[in-house]
């Protein structure tokens, strides 16, 4: 039986990652954003929203698609799921790029003002340029199908052995393991595109597989849920008034004890918390999970395209432009799977869809 709650996770962490993207973009606290600070105040409090929402965003994200190559696995050969996730991951990041993702190359290299510095180069390496600069939020496919692959070779090694372990996993256990996920994070960390962390999102998508895909576990995930929503909601604090103003996505603080922790019991309160009070599915959360993929692929060309067009000129006063790009985020998400989807080889290149029936498939 489909786990609802799994896909009520997907498209509700989307609706954040829009959301963090549209703080992001206009961030005057800690990192620079895509254009920057468009206020004239002195400190932009409601900036913590970033570092209430980034340290779980994507930790919780590769959780729940560990725990869903494994549902999918106990379905499909081996050779159905790298076919599935080559399509589905890798397909839009390699081709894709060339087709259509370009497009949010030239908008990112536009609000840089990268092509001062490209005017000597021909119009082709400018075209490379681009596909590679739109590769933005697409990072997460990647690296997710880097551990799709690697997942198929554990298995042939493990053979279940491990899995079953992991059904033993106790509250103790989910405690302790809170000190594995940080030192995961200390490691196998990209130095200058710091998005790309495969030891920490790796351990997380590993453990999706091996432990939160057991019933038994999840059980007892659902019955602490309190407690995991206390350390959460606690860390969570203790992380924003420590932290805010300094860079929260690179190091020492992507790295640093509460950072990591804050993530790891987050995402677990919201696998028990959602595990427990949102397995269900109605008309609206179904038409919000078969919109999720294309949202999260397309929103943040509505969102940087309002800061190059708008925002960057100074064309609008600063709320207009963060109410226009959150409506922007949603609406090029939605409007472009609803119009790529039903492209013959478009909707395999940008969004790994084979079939116009697959066209509302969440990822």
């Amino acid at each position: 039986m489909r786990k609802r709650y799994l896909d009520n996770i997907r498209w509700i962490t989307q609706v954040f990652v829009v959301l963090y993207h549209v703080f992001y973009m206009y961030n005057g606290e800690g990192v620079q954003g895509g254009l920057g600070k468009i206020t004239g105040l002195p400190v932009q409090h409601y900036d913590i929203v970033l570092y209430a929402v980034y340290p779980w965003l994507m930790m919780v994200l590769f959780i729940v698609s560990g725990i869903a190559s494994r549902l999918y696995l106990e379905r499909h050969a081996d050779k159905e799921f790298f076919r599935s996730r080559t399509t589905k991951l890798l397909v839009p990041v390699t081709i894709g790029l060339f087709v259509f993702q370009f497009l949010q190359g030239y908008v990112s290299m536009a609000l840089g003002d990268a092509f001062a510095s490209l005017q000597q180069l021909p119009p082709v390496a400018k075209y490379l340029i681009m596909c590679l600069s739109g590769i933005g939020v697409l990072w997460y496919l990647q690296i997710l199908w880097v551990f799709s692959v690697l997942l198929l070779l554990v298995r042939k090694i493990e053979k279940d052995r491990l899995w079953r372990l992991g059904a033993r996993t106790n509250i103790v256990a989910l405690l302790a393991l809170g000190a594995v996920v940080w030192a995961s994070a200390q490691v196998l960390n990209t130095p200058v595109i710091i998005v790309y962390r495969f030891g920490l999102y790796g351990v997380l998508f590993f453990l999706g597989y091996f432990v939160f895909s057991h019933d038994e576990v999840m059980a007892a995930v659902k019955k602490y849920f309190p407690l995991f929503l206390l350390l959460a909601a606690g860390l969570g604090v203790a992380f924003c008034v420590l932290y805010f103003g300094q860079n929260f996505a690179a190091e020492p603080v992507n790295k640093s004890p509460l950072f990591v922790l804050y993530g790891w019991f987050a995402s677990i309160a919201i696998l028990g918390g959602m595990a427990r009070h949102a397995d269900f599915e109605n008309g609206f959360t179904r038409w919000m999970s078969k919109r999720s993929w294309g949202l999260y692929i397309f929103h943040y060309l509505g969102i940087s395209s309002v800061a190059l067009f708008l925002a960057k000129p100074r064309l609008l006063p600063a709320p207009a432009v963060y109410v226009l790009s959150s409506l922007a985020g949603f609406v090029a998400g939605y409007l472009l799977q609803a119009i790529i989807a039903r492209l013959p080889f478009f909707r395999w290149a940008v969004l790994g869809i084979k079939k116009p029936q697959a066209a509302k498939a969440s990822a």
